[in-house]
């Protein structure tokens, strides 16, 4: 699915399940933060809502509760590279996201599970619904895809950057 299109935008469906959430100011802050080096939080969290959404749709499950939880899996602001905390990123940025996912909307079971499981390969506590399993393995692919484009990047910014230091 071609996402850099942006073909969210133009799905009216989609749109009427997420389109306040995008308007609100805590979500827009996301697209102030990096996420996998090449892409902001918000373009992530739209990537991982839209595909999943319609991974979820054509599988007659829940579309709506899989598109919401989707665009508020990461749903925090910090830069995990530099804050730590006890216990690792992996268990507590699901936490920190549904925290602050609850004072943006009343979120549904689903939701919640959607949100706080995505990453449970780190807690060892499986999803609970197949949409939870879907928007963990769509995160899982979207965040892979970033992390070869952002390797691909670095790889040949490094060739370039080796080319101009031989030629002075």
């Amino acid at each position: 699915m071609e996402l850099e299109n942006k073909p969210w935008l133009f799905d009216a469906e989609y749109m009427s399940y997420v389109g306040h959430l995008l308007e609100m100011d805590e979500l827009k802050k996301l697209d102030t933060i990096t996420h996998h080096y090449i892409s902001t939080r918000l373009e992530h969290s739209l990537k991982v809502s839209y595909m999943s959404y319609m991974i979820a749709k054509k599988m007659n499950l829940d579309a709506k509760a899989t598109a919401r939880g989707g665009l508020l899996h990461d749903l925090f602001y910090y830069d995990w590279r530099d804050t730590k905390f006890n216990k690792s990123h992996a268990y507590v940025h699901p936490r920190i996201a549904y925290r602050n996912a609850c004072k943006l909307t009343t979120l549904s079971a689903k939701e919640k599970d959607i949100i706080i499981k995505h990453m449970w390969g780190s807690t060892l506590n499986p999803p609970h619904y197949k949409e939870s399993w879907i928007v963990t393995f769509v995160d899982k692919q979207v965040a892979l895809k970033e992390g070869r484009q952002a390797a691909r990047y670095k790889w040949h910014a490094r060739k370039h950057l080796k080319l101009k230091n031989t030629e002075a």
